[in-house]
């Protein structure tokens, strides 16, 4: 089996800030890559948020040239982001000059992965940056279809994550005709939480499915441990299978209680590596 497919959300193995389960680890983004390592762990997700979003070290030269070190010396890649500072301000939901400076903001973003090798850009369509209309939904296609080509040159696919139920979520997919730089962040938690039909979505859109998060919910509930919640994770991974998914598994993860949050995620990980291989996905 190919381990290197399961990678871990930045932040993950630091300590829980501000009360939030995910946020950029501002004081402890450089020690996440030696703790990876140690724990056998090949890929990172990157994650971004919008307040001091030019002060992240993905946004300025200096931290391009330090995260590609320590990627390098770690053996850490980091192949995907989760916008965070999308869903926060979200570009569809305004107008004007706001809505301009978000969409240079994006572009800049999409400048900064080229240069660190980032390839998949995950937007959540969900909370905040949930499409309420029509409106919205058009300036993002505009948005999109606009810079398909920049979006082409740099190697780089976005990925949509969505609480839309899975016929409507073919629906919007299917508005964005180049499945080869559009496609699908997969939440296994998210879609047990809202007590969707696996069968039906992967029916609907698994070709679309590009990224994999892995992570439990209880039923209109919160993120629970592995196991604890209403996924059932063998007959996903098992559809993944059947799709022949390819792409990577991140783990998206409950926070360890006891703060031991390197214990946590190396069982998670081992508990993913087994579903993988029991399912042959």
């Amino acid at each position: 089996m190919d381990n290197s497919r399961v990678g871990f959300m930045q932040g993950r193995l630091s300590g829980i800030s501000n009360g939030k389960i995910q946020e950029f680890p501002w004081k402890s983004w450089r020690e996440e890559f030696d703790i990876a390592a140690s724990l056998g762990f090949e890929l990172m997700e990157w994650t971004l948020d919008q307040e001091c979003l030019y002060d992240n070290p993905l946004m300025t030269p200096k931290g391009q040239l330090e995260i590609r070190s320590l990627s390098r010396n770690y053996g850490v890649a980091i192949p995907s982001l989760t916008g965070d500072c999308f869903m926060q301000a979200p570009f569809w939901k305004l107008s004007g000059i706001q809505k301009k400076e978000l969409q240079k903001d994006f572009l800049c973003i999409l400048d900064g992965c080229a240069n660190i090798g980032i390839c998949q850009v995950i937007v959540p369509l969900v909370d905040n940056g949930r499409i309420d209309n029509d409106d919205q939904l058009k300036i993002l296609l505009d948005f999109f279809q606009k810079n398909e080509t920049n979006l082409s040159e740099r190697g780089i696919q976005i990925l949509f994550e969505s609480d839309l139920g899975p016929l409507e979520l073919d629906a919007f997919i299917s508005k964005f005709h180049n499945a080869a730089i559009f496609g699908i962040n997969y939440d296994i938690g998210n879609s047990a939480a809202l007590g969707f039909d696996f069968d039906e979505e992967f029916a609907a859109y698994g070709g679309r499915i590009l990224n994999v998060h892995v992570k439990d919910r209880i039923l209109n509930g919160s993120t629970v441990p592995l196991g604890d919640g209403n996924a059932d994770f063998n007959k996903v991974f098992n559809k993944l299978k059947l799709i022949r998914y390819g792409g990577n598994y991140i783990l998206q993860t409950a926070r360890a209680n006891d703060g031991d949050h390197a214990s946590i995620l190396r069982n998670y990980k081992s508990m993913t590596e087994e579903w993988i291989l029991d399912n042959g996905s």
